[in-house]
């Protein structure tokens, strides 16, 4: 009985056998699986205001940090918004960010016709102010996107600085010639109220020199009684005349609360005629 001979190759045979049943029960032995998906939490939109109201809304339209009564130029309701751009990325860009590669040709000179000798028309060249502009290259298309871009925010800074206030306020206009029943008490009560205050402080320089005259004056009330705005509509040619009815609106206010009506006003508009007569006596009309 012979002995069988184990030869080198006999060895690799086995030990790559072997290998190659270890890296098999290894890698059948390995998965992958798919974890769920993360669950999504409920989320709360904040908006910050930088102005807050002393008297909270009846009905609010946003849920912000302040109270804040409603204001501005537009009809329809629309979410406030900063004055300024945000840090933050914005979800639509406006333009594609792919870079894009220079689609402008280079510029191409026509050549010059040899007339005299080169080194003449080198020394001709530097003498001439033209040969300055003639370098300048075109925009690329990589600067026409930046500026396109710069335009693009330039006028949502626009759009953001016409929408700062979301409603239009109502506004109503009354005068002396004002028929309407529902705002003639109200103008008796208010004249009555600037006539005394303005006869209480009458200007001393006015008394002294014996100033006469009369001026237009536009005062706009607020709803609740506060004077948004003073325009003097036709001076009376005396200064002194002039600050003195400003200054009798500002003493005079708050008003009275405007009436409520049916058109709901939020701003009453009231031009009224004031004289100074003789004897340093104010009158309203």
């Amino acid at each position: 009985m012979t002995a069988v001979r184990i030869t080198a190759g006999d060895r690799l045979r086995a030990t790559v056998l072997f290998s190659v049943l270890v890296h098999g029960l290894v890698l059948l032995g390995v998965g992958f699986t798919v974890d769920d998906a993360a669950p999504i939490t409920p989320t709360l939109e904040v908006i910050l205001t930088q102005t807050r109201s002393d008297k909270a809304p009846e009905q609010a339209d946003f849920l912000a940090a302040t109270s804040q009564q409603g204001g501005g130029d537009k009809e329809t309701r629309e979410r406030p918004r900063a004055p300024t751009s945000a840090a933050v990325p914005k979800p639509t860009e406006g333009v594609t960010p792919t870079p894009q590669k220079e689609g402008a040709p280079k510029p191409v000179f026509a050549p010059t016709q040899s007339v005299v000798s080169a080194a003449a028309l080198e020394a001709d060249a530097s003498n001439d102010p033209r040969t300055e502009h003639q370098d300048i290259p075109l925009p690329t298309s990589q600067q026409l996107i930046e500026r396109s871009m710069e335009m693009a925010r330039l006028a949502a800074e626009l759009e953001r600085q016409a929408q700062a206030y979301a409603k239009r306020p109502k506004r109503k206009f009354v005068s002396a010639n004002t028929k309407e029943y529902e705002f003639a008490t109200y103008m008796r009560a208010w004249v009555a109220r600037v006539e005394k205050i303005g006869n209480m402080n009458y200007p001393a320089e006015a008394r002294a020199r014996n100033l006469q005259g009369q001026l237009v004056l536009t005062v706009a009330v607020r709803r609740d009684g506060t004077v948004e705005s003073i325009d003097v509509i036709q001076p009376s040619g005396y200064p002194v005349l002039d600050d003195a009815a400003v200054r009798t609106v500002r003493l005079a206010e708050p008003f009275a609360p405007i009436p409520q009506t049916k058109e709901q006003i939020d701003v009453l508009h009231i031009t009224r005629t004031w004289q100074f007569l003789p004897g340093g006596i104010m009158r309203n009309r």
